[in-house]
């Protein structure tokens, strides 16, 4: 799909436009963030529809007009946009990789071009060692620390990616390798398979016994920029979205054990084998191997785990931090699953990147199989989402009473995501969230507090009584911000105590909490919430993300707050 390359330039032209001083240039920025929004988040593939429509068809897009649409042709034509060659040879800046750190939007990015000439992060980070940075008006001694921070989180994390950008990519080959009728089957393995937040590389597998024509298709896959080693049963290619992929093409016989091999990670595994060898056996990517190497038969991964006397265990599981001794004792929890999830307690329908509107969002939350949704919009304190003030509040809540009139085997209620105040007290008046059905709470600022101020902070306002959940609870962005320094034990006794669900938010970049810290919250008596955190009608499909982590840190339906129907959900939201 060309959906992420378009929606990647359009958001850079946009960058590039923002420090524009031209009276249209404003309203040409929004223009082309939010054709770039409408482009990131489409289910379908963008030249499909071109190829169908044509630029009518193009036009038809949410904030798609004539001259969008023609940027569009043009790249789906020459793999180019004229007018991002020209501002690039005005700006030649690596946009992406700067603004990716901390403490950098697009305008600094391109101050710090025009005052020091730095175009990437290696040039910043020489400026910062040599103070220059520091001196620079408008920047100074903090910013040039965070943004030092900033590059040293970029660094370790270099080369991997989030899942949420990986996994649709390898779900898209392996869909294009089922359907070439080459394959009786393909999966994806490796770490993707595990749901880590964060992958290096792609692994696929595939049963078949074509393997020279499996991999001439695999190489010449839209998703491929090159080929780094073919061969007839392993080759490794580049993708674009800048990961190697490997694609190995497996004899049936072998399939279980290597799916297995190829899934766990490198000490479940070892510990695994470990087991095979005391019981007689040899296990490896080949097979399962008696005292007298003759291959055991397996038909499914299961029977690998049978054979050796262990339960079979979830993918996500597959850690080597205690889930092998769980499964020899026949104790392996029964994960949540998305199926389970029947409501979303953490949507937006207006703000800052909401375009589509509440019966939109509703008819999307609906299509994702939930029975309600909470819309809980920010408050004022965040004016850069348009936050909303008490009485917009009450009047908004007229709105949803309208609606639910409307409504038939659905119901929206009312909430708000509030913002936690650096003094712990809540962005909005008692009287209007004893209103709501659902208040998220949750820290949108100040996070270079010290850990006993935050966690201070952030148990006051638990403690007000009127908070059901606990909103993204480390406030970390994955590969971009650290987590605010926070004592979360604290934080989860103060949970336990006022009845307040902890969230694992399901965006990509957030998954917070994540699985070390669902685990440890999990000896508390706790609920955990599954948001999407919503802003457009696309985002609810990222709630299989949220219950991957939830399913990383081993948890049940039962912890799940929004794992039950409306009738139960609203007996234990209501105070």
């Amino acid at each position: 799909m060309e959906n992420k390359a378009i929606a990647d330039l359009f958001e850079e032209i946009a960058d590039m436009l923002s420090v524009d001083d031209a009276p249209t240039a404003r309203f040409e920025v929004r223009a082309y963030q939010k054709a770039a929004l409408t482009i990131g988040t489409l289910q379908e593939p963008i030249e499909d529809i071109y190829r169908k429509e044509g630029v009518e068809g193009l036009m038809k897009l949410p904030g798609i007009g004539k001259g969008l649409a023609g940027h569009i042709e043009e790249y789906l034509k020459t793999g180019k946009i004229r007018k991002y060659v020209d501002l690039k040879k005005k700006y030649p800046i690596d946009m992406k990789q700067l603004t990716g750190i901390e403490g950098i939007g697009a305008k600094k990015a391109i101050a710090l071009y025009k005052n020091l000439g730095i175009r990437n992060v290696a040039e910043l980070k020489k400026a910062i060692d040599a103070h220059k940075v520091s001196s620079l008006e408008g920047f100074g001694e903090k910013s040039a620390e965070l943004m030092k921070k900033g590059i040293a989180l970029q660094e370790a994390s270099k080369g991997r990616l989030l899942l949420g950008e990986a996994l649709p990519v390898a779900e898209e080959m392996v869909e294009k390798l089922k359907e070439s009728g080459l394959v009786k089957d393909a999966l994806v393995a490796g770490s993707a398979r595990r749901w880590r937040e964060t992958v290096g590389d792609l692994d696929i597998l595939a049963l078949s016994d074509k393997g020279t024509e499996v991999m001439d298709l695999f190489t010449s896959l839209p998703e491929v920029a090159s080929t780094v080693v073919k061969g007839p049963t392993k080759t490794t290619v580049w993708l674009k979205i800048g990961i190697e992929s490997d694609l190995r093409v497996i004899a049936p016989e072998s399939f279980p054990a290597a799916l297995q091999y190829f899934t766990g990670s490198k000490n479940h595994n070892i510990e695994v084998r470990t087991i095979a060898i005391r019981k007689g056996y040899k296990l490896n990517e080949y097979g399962l191997f008696d005292s007298k190497n003759k291959q055991v038969q397996t038909k499914r991964e299961e029977d690998i785990y049978d054979k050796l006397g262990m339960q079979w265990m979830p993918p996500e599981m597959r850690e080597a931090i205690g889930e092998v001794k769980l499964a020899q004792e026949r104790k392996i929890p029964k994960l949540v699953e998305l199926g389970d999830i029947k409501g979303d307690m953490h949507t937006h329908a207006r703000g800052e990147g909401v375009t589509d509107t509440l019966e939109e969002m509703v008819g999307a939350a609906r299509g994702a199989g939930l029975e309600y949704m909470a819309v809980t919009n920010h408050t004022k304190s965040l004016g850069i989402e348009k936050g909303m003030d008490d009485a917009q509040f009450m009047s908004f809540f007229k709105t949803l009473d309208k609606l639910n009139d409307t409504l038939k085997g659905f119901t929206v209620l009312k909430g708000a995501e509030v913002d936690i105040l650096k003094n712990g007290s809540l962005d909005l008046e008692n009287g209007t969230l004893k209103a709501m059905d659902s208040v998220v709470a949750s820290v949108h600022s100040n996070f270079k507090m010290s850990e006993e101020e935050m966690t201070a902070r952030v148990i006051r306002a638990l403690d007000t009584g009127l908070v059901h959940i606990l909103g993204h609870p480390t406030g970390r962005i994955i590969n971009k911000r650290e987590a605010y320094p926070i004592n979360l034990e604290k934080v989860f006794e103060a949970a336990e105590r006022n009845n307040v669900a902890l969230e694992i938010n399901s965006f990509p970049d957030r998954l917070d909490l994540n699985d070390t810290n669902i685990m440890k919250a999990s000896s508390y008596k706790v609920r955990f919430a599954i948001d999407s955190d919503s802003h457009r009608m696309s985002h609810f499909a990222d709630l299989r993300y949220g219950v991957g982590t939830a399913r990383r840190g081993w948890l049940t339906k039962g912890r799940i707050l929004n794992a039950t129907h409306i009738e139960e959900v609203t007996k234990i939201l209501k105070r």
